[in-house]
């Protein structure tokens, strides 16, 4: 096949055996069978029966054709698996009875073979192999009686031929015979076996069915008969279940015992043979299936299958064009390998890939399942198998996308070769392409070099691929696609450069890149980083002050920086600076210059201390302010009332008594208008559940009113100090105060007044008018206005000398009693009601 290119298996016939057997008439007549066999299969190049490459030739002595490459025959297999050892521990063979024509004895025990036969061939079938086989046997079938409307006549092992990749071909043609009419299960009259014929004349008699041999009738369901003789053999250790050695009366004494030897053998057989074998064996051959029944039966099940789907899909696409094997290489057979097992992927798989690497048309798709198969394979399998080829096209001409396809898919097969065919082969290849001028190859190379940058020589790194990177860089500098390659092969090959690399070529290729989409800078900025974070690449100052801040400064104000990407450019930047502040200082120092400024803050610091803090809130604090008057207030305006009304003394004594106990009350009691008797109070104890009770609630102190004279228990002229003391829930525990009825919490305290509409008193002493009552009365009317010192500013204060009305004092006791009796009567109802002010009067003197 000097043509096309293939393997092929070359079958030759000797004439000379035909004229030493037969005589001249039917010497003639064999030879036109086996040229008519031949001419009909190449004519036919149906896929399930025998491809034929090179029609028949004759020559003097021999007649040849060449077909498909065939690995053996099944009889050759079954040869091979017969003359093998038994197993004792497994089933025994069924051995047909009688083998002989003399007197019947016991069953033979069965024995192996003490020699191979030389055409025996080894070859261990999987179950999907036999169940895949008599898939392709039997549609080869189902395509002669249905669509050639003939009967083969002679299915049997010699002509089931099993390919180079494992497939089945059905062969020997020579005795079909036509359908007589339009049903395919009529019988047809043909001539029985007979020892008086020569054996190559006639079919096989252990696979004959019953009825041609002893009746001499024969159709399409006797071919199924033959199918099943075939598949008895398979599962009984490559021993027929019909023995006969060419002798048609062994044959009919062990027919007598098929049926038992067919029970035996599904007894022994996988449960998958327990409908299959008695339905094709029955000698009934009404109970026959035929082809188109076949698939009903459980164990031909198999065209749904994924893995018989996957090898009857490869088959069929051998068959077709050009263009449909390259999608169907490319889209369908990556995902169907899974399926297959893998001893089938190279045996059956493989060949067809490699045999496709010939064409260059097809090689681009043939790499991608090509590849599927590579990281499936062992270091071994890839070596002795597939890089072979790989290396053939490595160094053909071959054109861009097959280039671009081994470029993309490098890191695989830097996996499995070794460290010698990667330095040889692999790597020139990639460099080759970084040096090229076409855009697709310079990209794929890009690709290549960072999945295989992890088995790079680090001299190779320094020396080459740096070098050739910047180069390439050079001649894009504003292509996006190639910056964002090329700073991926620097993020895959930083942390093994040196410095050297880094200051003369990854710095500089870096600086030559044209920034402004976002996606580059961040990179660039992350780079950076790792470059400054990293004291063993040497990275100057004066490169930072120079080329990179002045490069990446201008990108601070891109407006295509989202806030993550303008926040790593900022700190990069304040990076780059810190690091000249400090190298620059020293270097000062160092050379005994003054460095101004030393106590100035940092850049970093400035930047962060220059922001208003944000104001500060108590969450969920709220106060309330009761929009009410102070007693002293009112007392106040009292007392302009009555200062404008000299002339009754005595109503006016009494109105600002009646307004003191009104205004009291409302102050004590809650006033009318007022729907929330506590609103002056803060309310926080549901929000701060730690705060105590007093920083919560504002406390009523203790109100005690001094006697109206200097003699009176606990009291001194002209002063405080005999009142009894109180202390404060919210100040100290050490430090006490005078009731000096404020009303209001100390400022001095822990809580702060929040309200500054909280009432209060003050406690000066009401004397009896006397001289000294007037001086002490004058002294704490000026600490103090209280309402009670309110109130004496209004009584006339003349001593017992200094008028010679004394008629006049009597009215001005009596009406100083009636109102600290008002006073007092208030306090008792307000004490009543509430004791827990402890309000009380002391007594007048």
């Amino acid at each position: 096949m000097r043509n096309y290119l293939q393997e092929c298996s070359v079958f030759m016939f000797d004439k000379r055996v035909v004229d030493k057997l037969y005589r001249p008439k039917r010497k003639e007549l064999m030879l036109d069978c086996i040229k008519n066999c031949i001419s009909e299969l190449h004519t036919l190049a149906h896929p399930k029966m025998l491809q034929i490459l090179h029609p028949i030739e004759e020559s003097t002595y021999t007649v040849a054709f060449a077909s498909e490459r065939i690995y053996a025959s099944l009889h050759n297999i079954l040869a091979w698996h017969e003359s093998c050892p038994i197993d004792p521990e497994g089933p025994f063979p069924v051995i047909p009875n009688p083998n002989h024509l003399g007197p019947p004895t016991v069953d033979p025990m069965p024995t192996s073979s003490t020699t191979r036969p030389p055409f025996a061939r080894e070859y261990h079938f999987l179950d999907l192999e036999i169940r895949h086989g008599f898939h392709q046997i039997s549609e080869a079938l189902q395509y002669m009686h249905l669509t050639m409307r003939k009967m083969h006549r002679n299915v049997c092992p010699f002509n089931v031929l099993v390919t180079k990749r494992g497939v089945w071909k059905l062969f020997g043609l020579e005795f079909a015979e036509p359908i007589p009419s339009d049903d395919p299960l009529k019988f047809l009259g043909v001539p029985q076996w007979s020892c008086k014929v020569a054996r190559i004349c006639q079919p096989h008699l252990d696979y004959m069915a019953p009825e041609t041999q002893m009746r001499g009738l024969a159709s399409t369901v006797a071919d199924m008969y033959a199918l099943g003789m075939i598949l008895g053999a398979l599962f009984n250790q490559g021993r027929p279940l019909i023995n006969t050695n060419f002798n048609p009366i062994l044959y009919v004494k062990q027919m007598e015992q098929l049926d038992r030897n067919v029970a035996a053998l599904v007894s022994r057989a996988p449960d998958c043979l327990l409908e299959a074998l008695p339905r094709l064996l029955d000698r009934d051959p009404q109970n026959r299936p035929t082809t188109q029944l076949m698939p009903l039966i459980p164990y031909f099940k198999c065209a749904t299958d994924p893995p018989i789907q996957a090898l009857e899909a490869l088959d069929a696409a051998i068959h077709m064009a050009a263009s449909a094997r390259c999608e169907y290489y490319v889209d369908q057979l990556p995902s169907t390998l899974a399926y297959i097992p893998k001893k089938l992927r190279w045996q059956n798989v493989w060949p067809v890939l490699q045999a496709e690497f010939k064409i260059s048309d097809m090689i681009p798709s043939v790499l991608k399942p090509t590849f599927w198969l590579i990281n499936e394979s062992t270091p071994e399998e890839f070596a002795d198998v597939i890089y072979p080829t790989i290396r053939k096209v490595i160094y053909s001409p071959r054109a861009i996308p097959i280039t671009v396809v081994l470029l993309e898919n490098s890191h695989i097969l830097t996996k499995k070769c070794t460290q010698e065919d990667a330095l040889n082969d692999l790597f020139p290849m990639i460099f080759t392409s970084l040096d090229s001028n076409l855009y697709q190859l310079q990209i794929a190379a890009l690709i290549a070099l960072q999945n295989v940058s992890d088995v790079i020589p680090d001299d190779i790194m320094y020396e080459s691929v740096v070098v050739k990177v910047k180069k390439l860089l050079d001649k894009n500098t504003g292509d996006v696609k190639i910056i964002n390659l090329v700073l991926g092969v620097f993020e895959k090959i930083l942390p093994r450069l040196d410095s050297t690399s880094i200051l003369n070529y990854v710095v500089p290729t870096i600086l030559n890149m044209r920034l402004g989409d976002p996606d580059v800078i961040n990179r660039v900025v992350k780079l950076y980083k790792a470059i400054i974070t990293e004291e063993k690449f040497g990275l100057t100052c004066d490169v930072m002050a120079k080329d990179m801040i002045p490069k990446l400064a201008p990108q601070s104000v891109n407006p295509n920086l989202n806030v993550d990407q303008f926040n790593n450019l900022i700190e990069i930047l304040y990076d780059m600076l810190e690091n000249i502040e400090q190298y620059q200082r020293h270097k000062l120092k160092t050379e005994g210059a003054s460095a101004p400024g030393s106590n100035r803050r940092k850049i970093r610091q400035m930047s962060t201390e220059n922001v208003p803090a944000p104001p500060f809130n108590i969450p969920n604090l709220r106060v309330e302010q009761r929009q009410t008057s102070s007693a002293e207030n009112m007392v106040r305006r009292s007392s302009a009332a009555t200062v404008s009304q000299p002339g009754s003394v005595s109503g006016s004594v009494s109105g600002s008594v009646n307004a003191l106990r009104s205004r009291l009350g409302q102050w004590i009691f809650g006033s009318n208008n007022s729907t929330n008797n506590d609103g002056n109070f803060l309310r926080v104890t549901s929000i701060l559940p730690n705060r105590r009770l007093s920083d919560n609630t504002l406390m009523t102190p203790k109100i005690r009113i001094a006697p109206s004279c200097a003699s009176s228990p606990g009291g001194t002229s002209g002063g405080t100090a005999g009142l009894p003391s109180r202390r404060h829930s919210s100040i100290g525990p050490q430090e006490r105060r005078l009731s000096t009825a404020n009303l209001s919490p100390p400022t001095g305290g822990s809580m702060p007044n929040t309200s500054s509409s909280v009432p209060f008193l003050a406690t000066a002493s009401c004397r009896r008018p006397s001289g000294q009552g007037s001086q002490g009365g004058s002294q704490r009317g000026s600490q103090g206005s209280g309402i009670l010192s309110n109130m004496v500013r209004l009584f006339p204060n003349h001593s017992a000398t200094s008028s010679p009305r004394r008629t006049r004092n009597g009215w001005f006791q009596g009406n100083t009693n009636s109102a600290y009796n008002s006073i007092r009567h208030s306090t008792n109802v307000l004490t009543r009601k509430f004791p827990s002010l402890n309000v009380f009067v002391t007594g007048i003197q």
